[in-house]
């Protein structure tokens, strides 16, 4: 894989840039932090060169400087709502996230439960972090907002909510994920720290879209493919271009609240720091790439995933039909299509010539391999075992997995288990894989390259199993997959 990004340089000025800002509001900042600071496989996939963890290692650069404040919403902590990623609740989410953070040598200060109402679920979560010695504040929902100034910037406002009593200059404020009311924990921050003689200020750091790249910049596009399925749209900042004469990227969300905030920061300061959306992010991840062209070969391909990943929640039913339309349209216009994905024609050209499904991985020197479903083995099980042998200089005929070892395995699945699927998904496979390998030294060179997998690139015929996506996602493969549903049949 081409390297695209610069890495170090922005772990760098990304950080300078922070403290000077810091400095801008009298050594008092409140940083609204989008995006997932411990895994953003996104940026990583769309920036190569860009690591998961870099926000992360960012902050720890700022540690000194920095406390943490974890925001929930209430409603959320209500609803159970669950993230995609990880498979855990929020509230869940919010101790991970401060353990995460303290073992890396950050501060938690707080955390703070928003748009409170008096839920249950909120009090029960409250009382277990106040058991557990964490600071945790409450904030309110506020009739009318984000558009009745009035009240919101009011005792009966923000002045209702909790003062989050905080040490250092800059204070990062966090979510398990989006609608948690980050900005409104800044926003009312601001205002109680304006009461008692305390001019902080405020500013928000969000990579992408990426300001200082074209509205149409691949990169940018594969943002709003990332986010259609909350109908973001990159737009040109109007007030940024207007003040300054410059065009400027941001997304419809940031740039339909600003007159609003332009009132909210008059009311608390007599005036607003700010002259545009742009003006208030700190973002500079487009300062660090170094290979434009590989960024857009990656952005490309990432639609592509996306695409893919639509079109697979559109077969569950778990999708809108906008979305679909969303993701062909940001396809035209990044002039792709999915045949632009080599291991998608591999995949399908040899599923068309043997009749059944299968699968094809791109290994990262460029190298391609197919595998088809069998009696043993399922597409994308076979397609591991393709790919460790080739990695490992194994050849194509030697069988890893010996047939007296698989059956009995299939056996226990269907006649003990009582399951439809006879054949072995993926981390059946690795298993089988590791217990022959304690006497056959093939299998254990095989086990040896499931490192090399990372960055690879998959695509199957048929819909993959929830099994066989966590065992691609902890491999570091990417994958996409044809929205069909594959059939099973019992011994």
């Amino acid at each position: 894989m081409k390297i695209g990004f610069d890495n170090d340089k922005y772990l760098k000025i990304q950080s300078e840039h922070i403290k000077e800002r810091i400095a801008q509001f009298g050594n008092k900042l409140y940083l609204e932090f989008g995006g997932k600071l411990f895994d953003d496989f996104h940026a990583s996939r769309v920036l190569p060169g860009f690591q998961p963890d870099s926000k992360l290692r960012m902050l720890m650069q700022l540690a000194d400087y920095a406390e943490i404040v974890i925001v929930i919403s209430a409603i959320d902590i209500e609803k159970n709502k669950v993230r995609g990623d990880l498979g855990i609740t929020y509230d869940m989410d919010v101790l991970r996230l401060r353990d995460e953070f303290q073992n890396r040598g950050l501060m938690v200060g707080s955390v703070v439960i928003t748009h409170y109402q008096g839920q249950a679920a909120a009090d029960i979560f409250k009382s277990k972090l106040e058991k557990m010695k964490i600071k945790t504040y409450l904030h309110y929902t506020i009739e009318g907002y984000p558009s009745n100034i009035a009240l919101i910037d009011s005792e009966a406002g923000y002045g209702k909510n909790d003062y989050i009593e905080t040490t250092r200059p800059l204070v990062v404020i966090t979510a398990p994920g989006p609608g948690s009311g980050k900005m409104a924990t800044c926003l009312s921050q601001l205002y109680h720290d304006n009461k008692r003689g305390i001019k902080a200020g405020y500013a928000k750091f969000e990579t992408f879209p990426i300001w200082n790249l074209p509205l149409k910049h691949p990169v940018n596009l594969a943002y709003e493919a990332a986010t259609a399925d909350l109908n973001d749209v990159n737009m040109i900042d109007p007030f940024h271009l207007e003040a300054y004469g410059k065009t400027t990227v941001n997304y419809n969300r940031d740039i339909e609240i600003f007159p609003v905030l332009d009132k909210i920061f008059e009311g608390i300061y007599g005036y607003n720091p700010y002259k545009s959306p742009t003006d208030m992010g700190v973002n500079m991840a487009g300062y660090c790439i170094v290979d434009d062209d590989a960024c857009c070969e990656a952005s490309r391909q990432e639609i592509i995933r996306r695409y893919y990943v639509t079109l697979g929640r559109l077969a569950e039913n778990e999708a809108s039909e906008s979305e679909g339309f969303k993701l062909e349209l940001l396809m035209e216009q990044a002039k792709i299509t999915s045949a632009d994905r080599k291991v998608t024609i591999a995949a399908k050209e040899r599923s068309a010539a043997e009749g059944v499904p299968t699968a094809a991985i791109e290994l990262c020197d460029g190298t391609i391999i197919t595998s088809k479903t069998s009696n043993l083995l399922g597409a994308c099980a076979a397609l591991l075992l393709n790919a460790v042998k080739h990695l490992g200089g194994i050849s194509h005929d030697v069988h890893l997995i010996p047939a007296e070892v698989i059956e009995p395995i299939q056996e226990m699945k269907v006649k003990y288990l009582r399951g439809n699927n006879p054949r072995l998904h993926t981390d059946e496979v690795l298993v089988a894989l590791a217990m022959v390998s304690i006497t056959d030294p093939n299998a254990k060179k095989a086990i040896e390259q499931l490192p090399k997998l990372a960055g690879s690139q998959v695509h199957t015929t048929v819909m993959l199993s929830e099994v066989d996506r966590k065992i691609m996602k902890k491999l570091g493969i990417d994958f996409t997959s044809e929205p069909v549903k594959k059939k099973t049949k019992s011994l």
